[in-house]
């Protein structure tokens, strides 16, 4: 004869239901802690910047990721931020002459470029750069060295943002201050004086073309006064005229 139940307790599962029931008890709490920490770095992806881009606009950038890897790395530091209006006018306009023409004009983003290098990619010509100055001083101020279509397309997203929030001579101040130089040189005094024993205040516009040609690869190149690159972009300085009103 089968046992009785006893009055008032449930009839217990049988016993073989118990741990898989257990298992996709976890399952689910395992995808909700998954989900919810997806939705925390997606807003810290989408807010972060911004935050950070407010207060970098009032404040000097004390570092940039890339200055602390080169310190690991064994690199020395040598920086002394210095504001634009202290900074030879002659430099950040050889630096638009020599990396972004369209500097005052576009919003961050160069559109045209952009749109010319994708053809050139779809065409066999391999993926350069369109980087613009603000991307590049988003990237160095934010993001990790490397490149890749996500990190670019994130560059891109933090650019957007800082075109917005900032002025462009502070956007050029900014990168002024944290471009690297040569390796352990960081911003526009340090360069000055590493390379023409000078302050930046006294560049003159061959050497301010000096340094804004070694910008695309300074831990190879050194600053030449009279290298066809600095003469090219000399030249161009006075080729683009309106172009630097926002200098």
């Amino acid at each position: 004869m089968a046992a009785r139940r006893k009055p008032g307790r449930p009839a217990r599962r049988p016993a073989s239901t118990r741990p898989r029931g257990k298992l996709r008890g976890r399952l689910r709490g395992l995808l909700r802690r998954a989900v919810k920490a997806a939705l925390i770095f997606g807003v810290v992806l989408a807010v972060g910047p911004a935050v950070v881009l407010l207060t970098y606009r009032f404040v000097p950038v004390p570092a940039t990721p890339l200055m602390v890897i080169r310190v690991f790395e064994g690199e020395g530091w040598s920086r002394d931020w210095t504001p634009l209006a202290e900074i030879s006018p002659h430099l950040p306009r050889a630096a638009v002459a020599a990396e972004d023409n369209l500097f005052c004009r576009h919003a961050g983003i160069d559109w045209q470029a952009v749109g010319q290098a994708w053809a050139e990619y779809r065409s066999g010509d391999g993926l350069r750069g369109a980087s613009t100055i603000t991307m590049q001083t988003a990237r160095n101020i934010l993001l990790w060295p490397g490149g890749g279509f996500v990190r670019k397309a994130y560059e891109a997203y933090i650019a957007v943002q800082m075109g917005l929030f900032w002025p462009k001579r502070r956007v050029m101040e900014v990168y002024l201050n944290i471009a690297e130089w040569a390796p352990g040189v960081y911003g526009a005094e340090a360069a000055a004086q590493m390379h023409f024993g000078r302050p930046a205040a006294e560049l003159s516009p061959a050497q301010a073309a000096a340094l804004a040609a070694v910008l695309p690869s300074p831990r190879r190149w050194s600053p030449n006064t009279g290298s066809e690159r600095a003469r090219t972009i000399n030249r161009r300085v006075d080729q683009l005229g309106p172009l630097l009103d926002c200098l």
